[in-house]
């Protein structure tokens, strides 16, 4: 099972980090090498976590060496995105130079989207100014960097910023039809104020139960991905499967003395870059009704850029809530 890399921020919701000791081998995020912003991040639950080699703070710039004098223009798509946000009227963040490296802050402040702070106006570990919206995109991209880049390990890009997932994923003027999975009747959360404690209690007790459920899902996901122009087909071979596995894992649940409550949990499955132009969606009223009677939704929306499918990342996923972060 893969890896939650967890965007935009360094620092995730607990209800996320609960999910993907659930439905994940563990969380990431990307964090920053100096260490004053480091230890901000890396407290309290997520320290214990790290300890049990649940979470895995990642740094681009020395960990995985991504970003070492990479400027603006390596990244594609990103130059384009930011030109398309039109005037940079919003609110501005500090964005902390620990993360991305000197190459590519002068190529943000050359675009116009970003400046050094002025004297005394942010912290010591805080390097660069820039709008929200383009912190947020920046942040998206280096997470699908990530994802795609990493050979030793399986990471999936994960938010839960509409903003972020559609300025990560939606490209400039190409785009091409993704499939959008909803999975959150088919991946129940713990009630908000679960103890930590009691999350890894009911993941190692159910393992069995929770491992078959995540294979069954993941395989579904990755089968979608390989026969995009025929999703149908692909969840009536897995009805049983899936079927089997949610009611396994809903046993389970109801035997743990956990409260559980279902969120919006959506996957983007990127489809073929060959498919530029000419999917044609099936009747999805057939998918629909296969689909609801495994307990997930299944739609199109077009979010994927049209790029090199070497740097597509198959799978990234959106957990929706009432309001925006940024």
């Amino acid at each position: 099972m893969p890896t939650l890399l967890y965007y935009p921020l360094a620092k995730p919701p607990l209800e996320v980090v609960h999910e993907s000791l659930l439905y994940w081998d563990g969380i990431a995020s990307i964090v920053s090498r100096t260490q004053e912003a480091y230890e901000h991040t890396i407290t309290g639950e997520l320290e214990n976590l790290k300890d049990q080699g649940f979470y895995h703070p990642i740094n681009p710039l020395d960990q995985y060496d991504l970003l070492t004098n990479r400027e603006i223009e390596d990244f594609p798509g990103l130059v384009s995105k930011l030109h398309a946000m039109g005037p940079h009227r919003h609110r501005t963040v500090y964005l902390d130079n620990g993360k991305y490296g000197y190459l590519l802050e002068d190529g943000l402040i050359a675009l116009g989207v970003a400046r050094r702070p002025r004297s005394g106006e942010s912290p010591n570990f805080k390097s660069l100014v820039l709008s929200s919206k383009a912190a947020v995109l920046l942040a998206g991209t280096m997470a699908q960097e990530v994802a795609r880049s990493t050979l030793n390990h399986s990471y999936t890009p994960y938010t839960d910023q509409r903003s972020a997932d559609e300025s990560s994923l939606r490209p400039d003027s190409r785009k091409v039809s993704a499939w959008r999975v909803e999975l959150g009747s088919m991946l129940p959360m713990p009630a908000p104020g679960t103890p930590t404690s009691e999350v890894l209690a009911f993941r190692e007790r159910y393992a069995s139960e929770r491992e078959r459920l995540v294979n069954a899902t993941q395989i579904m996901l990755s089968e979608l991905n390989r026969h995009w122009e025929h999703p149908a087909d692909v969840l009536e071979r897995m009805r049983k499967e899936l079927a089997q596995a949610r009611a396994d894992y809903q046993e389970a649940a109801k035997s743990s003395r956990m409260a559980w409550i279902t969120r919006s949990i959506s996957a983007t499955v990127a489809v073929s870059t060959a498919a530029v132009g000419a999917l044609v969606v099936p009747d999805l009223g057939w998918v629909a009704g296969i689909a609801g009677s495994i307990g997930f939704n299944i739609a199109t929306r077009e979010v994927r850029p049209a790029i090199q499918k070497k740097q597509e990342h198959p799978f990234s996923y959106l957990r929706l809530v009432e309001k925006e972060l940024s």
